[in-house]
Protein backbone atom coordinates (compact mmCIF):
# COMPACT_ATOMS: atom_id res chain seq x y z
CA UNK A 1 0.00 0.00 0.00
CA UNK A 2 1.07 3.72 -0.98
CA UNK A 3 1.70 5.94 1.96
CA UNK A 4 -0.79 7.89 -0.30
CA UNK A 5 -3.35 4.96 -0.08
CA UNK A 6 -2.41 4.19 3.61
CA UNK A 7 -3.60 7.77 4.62
CA UNK A 8 -6.75 7.84 2.65
CA UNK A 9 -7.26 4.93 4.17
CA UNK A 10 -6.85 5.72 8.00
CA UNK A 11 -9.00 9.51 7.31
CA UNK A 12 -11.85 9.38 9.76
CA UNK A 13 -15.38 8.68 7.58
CA UNK A 14 -16.99 11.69 6.77
CA UNK A 15 -20.04 13.20 8.82
CA UNK A 16 -22.65 15.55 8.47
CA UNK A 17 -21.13 18.03 11.49
CA UNK A 18 -17.68 17.69 13.88
CA UNK A 19 -17.45 20.09 17.25
CA UNK A 20 -14.29 20.61 19.20
CA UNK A 21 -14.74 21.52 22.99
CA UNK A 22 -14.21 20.58 26.38
CA UNK A 23 -17.24 18.61 28.09
CA UNK A 24 -17.25 18.15 31.64
CA UNK A 25 -19.33 15.68 34.27
CA UNK A 26 -21.62 17.59 35.99
CA UNK A 27 -23.42 16.97 39.73
CA UNK A 28 -26.87 17.83 40.26
CA UNK A 29 -28.24 18.38 43.92
CA UNK A 30 -30.64 15.70 44.82
CA UNK A 31 -32.53 18.44 46.09
CA UNK A 32 -32.61 22.15 45.89
CA UNK A 33 -30.55 24.28 48.21
CA UNK A 34 -27.35 25.96 48.30
CA UNK A 35 -24.28 23.63 47.43
CA UNK A 36 -23.19 24.01 51.06
CA UNK A 37 -26.53 22.34 52.54
CA UNK A 38 -27.24 19.84 49.56
CA UNK A 39 -26.18 16.42 51.06
CA UNK A 40 -25.17 14.33 47.71
CA UNK A 41 -25.34 14.94 44.15
CA UNK A 42 -26.52 13.33 40.83
CA UNK A 43 -23.72 12.65 38.45
CA UNK A 44 -24.71 13.77 34.56
CA UNK A 45 -22.28 15.75 31.36
CA UNK A 46 -22.35 18.90 30.05
CA UNK A 47 -20.79 20.77 27.65
CA UNK A 48 -21.83 23.35 24.67
CA UNK A 49 -20.35 21.53 22.20
CA UNK A 50 -21.47 17.92 22.74
CA UNK A 51 -24.64 19.28 23.87
CA UNK A 52 -25.18 20.17 20.00
CA UNK A 53 -23.56 17.24 18.57
CA UNK A 54 -25.95 14.66 21.05
CA UNK A 55 -28.85 16.75 20.09
CA UNK A 56 -27.76 16.67 16.25
CA UNK A 57 -27.30 13.01 16.53
CA UNK A 58 -30.82 12.39 18.34
CA UNK A 59 -32.18 14.57 15.29
CA UNK A 60 -30.56 11.87 12.80
CA UNK A 61 -27.69 13.55 12.10
CA UNK A 62 -23.52 12.15 11.85
CA UNK A 63 -21.78 13.53 14.49
CA UNK A 64 -18.35 13.71 15.74
CA UNK A 65 -16.71 15.02 19.14
CA UNK A 66 -13.13 15.94 19.27
CA UNK A 67 -11.77 16.61 22.67
CA UNK A 68 -9.59 15.17 24.92
CA UNK A 69 -10.55 13.89 28.88
CA UNK A 70 -8.42 12.77 31.32
CA UNK A 71 -7.21 9.05 31.74
CA UNK A 72 -9.67 8.66 34.56
CA UNK A 73 -12.81 7.67 35.51
CA UNK A 74 -14.99 10.67 34.76
CA UNK A 75 -13.49 10.71 31.83
CA UNK A 76 -14.36 7.07 31.01
CA UNK A 77 -18.04 7.95 32.14
CA UNK A 78 -17.77 11.36 29.76
CA UNK A 79 -16.58 9.56 26.62
CA UNK A 80 -19.45 6.58 27.13
CA UNK A 81 -22.28 9.35 27.68
CA UNK A 82 -22.07 11.29 24.88
CA UNK A 83 -21.51 8.21 22.69
CA UNK A 84 -24.33 6.67 23.86
CA UNK A 85 -26.49 9.33 21.90
CA UNK A 86 -24.83 8.41 18.87
CA UNK A 87 -21.95 10.49 18.40
CA UNK A 88 -18.83 9.59 17.01
CA UNK A 89 -16.46 9.79 20.25
CA UNK A 90 -13.17 8.16 18.43
CA UNK A 91 -11.04 11.55 18.02
CA UNK A 92 -11.46 11.72 22.00
CA UNK A 93 -7.75 11.76 23.01
CA UNK A 94 -6.92 10.64 26.47
CA UNK A 95 -4.17 12.71 28.73
CA UNK A 96 -2.48 10.86 31.27
CA UNK A 97 -1.14 13.65 32.88
CA UNK A 98 -4.34 15.90 33.51
CA UNK A 99 -7.88 15.34 34.58
CA UNK A 100 -11.10 15.19 33.34
CA UNK A 101 -13.15 18.66 34.21
CA UNK A 102 -16.12 18.89 36.34
CA UNK A 103 -18.52 20.86 37.70
CA UNK A 104 -21.36 21.42 40.08
CA UNK A 105 -24.31 23.39 40.10
CA UNK A 106 -28.08 24.02 42.53
CA UNK A 107 -30.87 23.12 41.48
CA UNK A 108 -31.86 26.42 40.62
CA UNK A 109 -32.17 27.88 37.33
CA UNK A 110 -29.94 29.71 35.93
CA UNK A 111 -31.49 33.14 36.01
CA UNK A 112 -32.43 33.12 39.36
CA UNK A 113 -30.64 35.16 42.13
CA UNK A 114 -29.72 31.77 44.37
CA UNK A 115 -28.20 29.65 41.68
CA UNK A 116 -24.56 28.62 42.33
CA UNK A 117 -22.33 26.66 39.66
CA UNK A 118 -18.53 25.87 40.96
CA UNK A 119 -16.20 24.74 38.08
CA UNK A 120 -13.17 22.24 38.51
CA UNK A 121 -11.79 22.78 35.40
CA UNK A 122 -8.03 24.77 35.30
CA UNK A 123 -5.38 22.42 34.25
CA UNK A 124 -7.74 20.00 33.07
CA UNK A 125 -7.20 17.50 30.15
CA UNK A 126 -8.61 19.91 27.80
CA UNK A 127 -7.79 22.86 28.08
CA UNK A 128 -4.32 21.10 26.85
CA UNK A 129 -5.86 20.79 23.32
CA UNK A 130 -3.33 22.51 20.77
CA UNK A 131 -2.46 21.80 17.42
CA UNK A 132 -0.78 18.68 16.57
CA UNK A 133 -2.25 17.24 19.98
CA UNK A 134 -6.25 16.87 18.36
CA UNK A 135 -6.90 14.65 15.68
CA UNK A 136 -7.05 17.37 12.70
CA UNK A 137 -8.28 14.92 9.87
CA UNK A 138 -10.95 14.60 12.55
CA UNK A 139 -11.52 18.27 12.39
CA UNK A 140 -11.68 18.21 8.64
CA UNK A 141 -14.25 15.29 8.30
CA UNK A 142 -17.81 17.12 8.97
CA UNK A 143 -19.68 19.03 6.37
CA UNK A 144 -19.79 21.36 9.14
CA UNK A 145 -17.18 22.11 12.34
CA UNK A 146 -19.08 23.49 14.97
CA UNK A 147 -16.81 26.40 17.54
CA UNK A 148 -17.92 28.08 20.48
CA UNK A 149 -16.05 30.97 22.03
CA UNK A 150 -15.54 28.94 25.58
CA UNK A 151 -12.62 26.57 23.70
CA UNK A 152 -10.49 29.98 23.37
CA UNK A 153 -10.54 30.80 26.64
CA UNK A 154 -9.63 27.87 28.17
CA UNK A 155 -5.57 28.74 27.75
CA UNK A 156 -3.22 30.11 24.78
CA UNK A 157 -3.37 26.65 23.06
CA UNK A 158 -6.93 26.37 22.81
CA UNK A 159 -7.10 29.99 21.56
CA UNK A 160 -4.44 29.35 19.16
CA UNK A 161 -6.05 26.28 17.67
CA UNK A 162 -9.26 28.20 17.38
CA UNK A 163 -7.37 30.60 15.95
CA UNK A 164 -6.19 28.48 13.02
CA UNK A 165 -9.51 26.19 12.25
CA UNK A 166 -11.53 30.06 11.80
CA UNK A 167 -8.88 31.73 10.27
CA UNK A 168 -9.64 32.16 6.15
CA UNK A 169 -8.43 30.40 3.55
CA UNK A 170 -8.41 28.77 0.23
CA UNK A 171 -7.80 25.56 1.45
CA UNK A 172 -10.42 25.67 4.54
CA UNK A 173 -13.21 22.84 3.43
CA UNK A 174 -15.76 22.58 6.33
CA UNK A 175 -18.35 25.71 6.92
CA UNK A 176 -17.06 26.79 10.13
CA UNK A 177 -20.06 27.51 12.76
CA UNK A 178 -18.97 29.59 15.63
CA UNK A 179 -21.31 30.27 18.62
CA UNK A 180 -20.11 33.20 20.76
CA UNK A 181 -20.79 31.63 23.94
CA UNK A 182 -19.39 34.63 25.90
CA UNK A 183 -18.27 33.65 29.65
CA UNK A 184 -16.48 36.41 31.29
CA UNK A 185 -15.43 34.57 34.22
CA UNK A 186 -13.73 32.35 31.85
CA UNK A 187 -11.05 35.17 30.77
CA UNK A 188 -10.83 36.61 33.88
CA UNK A 189 -7.08 35.45 34.78
CA UNK A 190 -6.20 35.50 30.77
CA UNK A 191 -4.27 38.26 29.28
CA UNK A 192 -5.66 40.22 26.85
CA UNK A 193 -9.28 41.16 26.08
CA UNK A 194 -11.67 37.90 25.51
CA UNK A 195 -13.94 40.45 23.77
CA UNK A 196 -12.21 41.29 21.56
CA UNK A 197 -10.49 38.13 20.81
CA UNK A 198 -14.41 37.09 20.43
CA UNK A 199 -15.29 39.57 18.27
CA UNK A 200 -12.47 38.63 15.46
CA UNK A 201 -13.14 34.77 15.84
CA UNK A 202 -16.52 35.56 14.76
CA UNK A 203 -15.43 37.38 12.31
CA UNK A 204 -13.44 34.44 10.71
CA UNK A 205 -16.29 31.97 10.82
CA UNK A 206 -18.76 31.47 8.29
CA UNK A 207 -22.06 31.15 10.42
CA UNK A 208 -22.43 32.91 13.66
CA UNK A 209 -24.56 32.80 16.64
CA UNK A 210 -24.91 35.58 19.11
CA UNK A 211 -27.33 36.67 21.45
CA UNK A 212 -28.19 40.21 22.13
CA UNK A 213 -27.96 40.26 25.46
CA UNK A 214 -24.09 38.69 25.41
CA UNK A 215 -23.08 41.49 22.51
CA UNK A 216 -23.83 43.97 24.49
CA UNK A 217 -22.27 42.64 27.65
CA UNK A 218 -19.23 42.27 25.82
CA UNK A 219 -19.11 44.68 22.84
CA UNK A 220 -21.35 47.36 24.07
CA UNK A 221 -23.58 46.87 21.06
CA UNK A 222 -26.85 47.59 21.55
CA UNK A 223 -28.53 48.64 18.87
CA UNK A 224 -30.53 45.46 17.63
CA UNK A 225 -29.62 43.01 15.39
CA UNK A 226 -29.37 45.23 12.94
CA UNK A 227 -26.31 47.14 14.44
CA UNK A 228 -24.74 43.54 15.08
CA UNK A 229 -24.87 42.65 11.19
CA UNK A 230 -22.83 46.08 11.26
CA UNK A 231 -20.43 44.65 13.59
CA UNK A 232 -19.90 41.69 11.82
CA UNK A 233 -20.39 41.78 8.10
CA UNK A 234 -17.80 39.20 7.08
CA UNK A 235 -20.00 35.77 8.16
CA UNK A 236 -22.58 34.47 5.46
CA UNK A 237 -24.93 33.92 7.80
CA UNK A 238 -25.33 35.69 10.84
CA UNK A 239 -28.20 34.56 13.87
CA UNK A 240 -28.86 36.90 16.00
CA UNK A 241 -30.57 35.37 19.36
CA UNK A 242 -33.39 37.60 20.71
CA UNK A 243 -34.27 35.94 24.08
CA UNK A 244 -37.81 34.83 24.17
CA UNK A 245 -38.76 37.57 21.46
CA UNK A 246 -37.43 34.99 19.03
CA UNK A 247 -34.27 35.28 16.51
CA UNK A 248 -33.11 37.39 13.28
CA UNK A 249 -31.10 35.56 10.33
CA UNK A 250 -29.07 38.22 8.07
CA UNK A 251 -27.42 36.19 4.84
CA UNK A 252 -25.29 37.99 2.36
CA UNK A 253 -27.37 39.36 -0.39
CA UNK A 254 -30.97 38.78 1.22
CA UNK A 255 -32.82 40.59 3.31
CA UNK A 256 -33.05 39.74 7.26
CA UNK A 257 -35.20 37.39 8.53
CA UNK A 258 -37.36 37.35 11.56
CA UNK A 259 -38.99 34.51 13.65
CA UNK A 260 -40.94 34.93 16.91
CA UNK A 261 -40.34 32.20 19.27
CA UNK A 262 -43.28 30.00 20.29
CA UNK A 263 -44.67 30.93 24.08
CA UNK A 264 -42.85 27.90 26.24
CA UNK A 265 -43.71 27.02 29.29
CA UNK A 266 -39.70 27.01 30.93
CA UNK A 267 -39.31 24.42 33.11
CA UNK A 268 -34.78 24.99 33.45
CA UNK A 269 -33.51 27.50 30.77
CA UNK A 270 -29.97 25.45 30.40
CA UNK A 271 -28.88 24.59 27.44
CA UNK A 272 -31.63 25.95 25.49
CA UNK A 273 -28.60 28.34 23.40
CA UNK A 274 -26.98 25.36 22.68
CA UNK A 275 -30.36 23.60 20.92
CA UNK A 276 -31.17 26.52 19.25
CA UNK A 277 -27.71 26.18 17.63
CA UNK A 278 -28.44 22.41 16.76
CA UNK A 279 -32.11 22.88 15.61
CA UNK A 280 -30.52 25.87 13.03
CA UNK A 281 -27.65 23.48 12.06
CA UNK A 282 -30.22 20.42 11.01
CA UNK A 283 -32.31 22.52 9.06
CA UNK A 284 -28.95 24.65 7.09
CA UNK A 285 -27.90 20.64 6.62
CA UNK A 286 -31.11 20.12 5.29
CA UNK A 287 -31.56 23.39 2.93
CA UNK A 288 -34.31 24.36 4.49
CA UNK A 289 -35.49 28.32 3.86
CA UNK A 290 -34.23 31.10 6.55
CA UNK A 291 -37.81 31.06 8.36
CA UNK A 292 -37.65 27.55 8.56
CA UNK A 293 -34.44 26.92 9.71
CA UNK A 294 -34.83 29.90 12.85
CA UNK A 295 -38.10 28.08 13.41
CA UNK A 296 -36.55 24.70 13.83
CA UNK A 297 -33.58 26.31 16.20
CA UNK A 298 -37.00 27.41 18.21
CA UNK A 299 -38.16 24.10 18.21
CA UNK A 300 -34.82 22.47 19.40
CA UNK A 301 -34.16 25.03 21.89
CA UNK A 302 -38.22 24.78 23.49
CA UNK A 303 -37.48 20.83 23.84
CA UNK A 304 -34.36 22.20 26.10
CA UNK A 305 -36.35 24.35 28.14
CA UNK A 306 -39.48 21.88 28.78
CA UNK A 307 -36.57 19.73 30.59
CA UNK A 308 -34.75 20.34 34.01
CA UNK A 309 -31.00 18.96 32.23
CA UNK A 310 -29.29 20.61 29.57
CA UNK A 311 -29.82 18.13 27.39
CA UNK A 312 -33.35 17.03 25.99
CA UNK A 313 -34.39 14.61 22.82
CA UNK A 314 -35.67 16.75 20.32
CA UNK A 315 -39.22 15.61 18.54
CA UNK A 316 -39.66 13.70 16.07
CA UNK A 317 -38.11 14.94 12.83
CA UNK A 318 -41.58 14.95 10.97
CA UNK A 319 -43.79 16.43 13.96
CA UNK A 320 -40.97 19.08 13.99
CA UNK A 321 -41.07 19.82 10.42
CA UNK A 322 -45.29 20.10 10.78
CA UNK A 323 -44.70 22.94 13.24
CA UNK A 324 -41.98 24.97 11.38
CA UNK A 325 -44.19 24.57 8.27
CA UNK A 326 -47.31 26.29 10.29
CA UNK A 327 -48.95 29.66 8.56
CA UNK A 328 -47.68 32.94 10.75
CA UNK A 329 -51.07 33.06 12.38
CA UNK A 330 -51.03 29.46 13.73
CA UNK A 331 -47.21 29.97 14.74
CA UNK A 332 -47.72 32.85 16.99
CA UNK A 333 -50.72 30.64 18.64
CA UNK A 334 -48.36 27.86 19.59
CA UNK A 335 -47.42 27.30 22.46
CA UNK A 336 -44.92 24.24 24.00
CA UNK A 337 -45.41 22.70 27.70
CA UNK A 338 -43.31 19.12 29.26
CA UNK A 339 -43.39 16.51 26.98
CA UNK A 340 -44.65 18.17 23.87
CA UNK A 341 -41.51 16.37 22.20
CA UNK A 342 -43.30 12.72 22.27
CA UNK A 343 -44.96 12.01 19.45
CA UNK A 344 -44.79 11.18 15.79
CA UNK A 345 -42.44 8.32 14.70
CA UNK A 346 -38.50 9.42 14.33
CA UNK A 347 -37.41 10.66 10.50
CA UNK A 348 -33.87 10.36 9.57
CA UNK A 349 -32.40 11.42 6.58
CA UNK A 350 -30.81 14.76 4.60
CA UNK A 351 -29.07 17.03 2.19
CA UNK A 352 -25.87 19.02 2.16
CA UNK A 353 -25.76 22.14 3.40
CA UNK A 354 -26.92 25.17 0.80
CA UNK A 355 -23.61 27.18 1.98
CA UNK A 356 -21.63 24.47 0.81
CA UNK A 357 -23.22 24.38 -2.73
CA UNK A 358 -26.23 21.47 -1.74
CA UNK A 359 -29.07 21.58 -3.71
CA UNK A 360 -31.73 22.54 -1.52
CA UNK A 361 -34.59 19.73 -1.63
CA UNK A 362 -38.92 21.33 -1.45
CA UNK A 363 -39.65 22.39 1.54
CA UNK A 364 -42.07 19.70 3.48
CA UNK A 365 -45.27 21.22 3.56
CA UNK A 366 -47.65 21.11 6.63
CA UNK A 367 -49.59 17.86 6.92
CA UNK A 368 -51.47 19.28 10.34
CA UNK A 369 -51.94 21.97 11.89
CA UNK A 370 -51.00 21.80 15.35
CA UNK A 371 -51.40 24.57 18.01
CA UNK A 372 -51.25 23.39 21.27
CA UNK A 373 -49.12 19.76 20.96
Amino acid sequence: MTAQAAAKASAPSAVDVVALGESMVTFLPARPGRLADVPSFDRGIGGAESNVLCALAAAGHTTRWVSRVGADGFGDHLVAAVARYGVDTSAVGRDPHRPTGVYFRTADDRDCDTHEVVYYRAGSAASAMARGSVDEGALASGRVLHLTGITPALSADCLDLVRHLCARRADRAPLVSFDVNHRPGLWRNRSGAGADVLLGLARGADLVFVGEDEAAAAWGITGGPEALRAALPEPATLVVKQGGRGATLFRHGEEPVFQAAPRVDVVASVGAGDAFAAGFLSATLRCLGAARRLRHGHLMAAAALTVPGDLARPCARAHADRLAALDDAAWETLRLGPGWTANAPEETGGAAPEETGGAAPEEPGAEEEVRTP
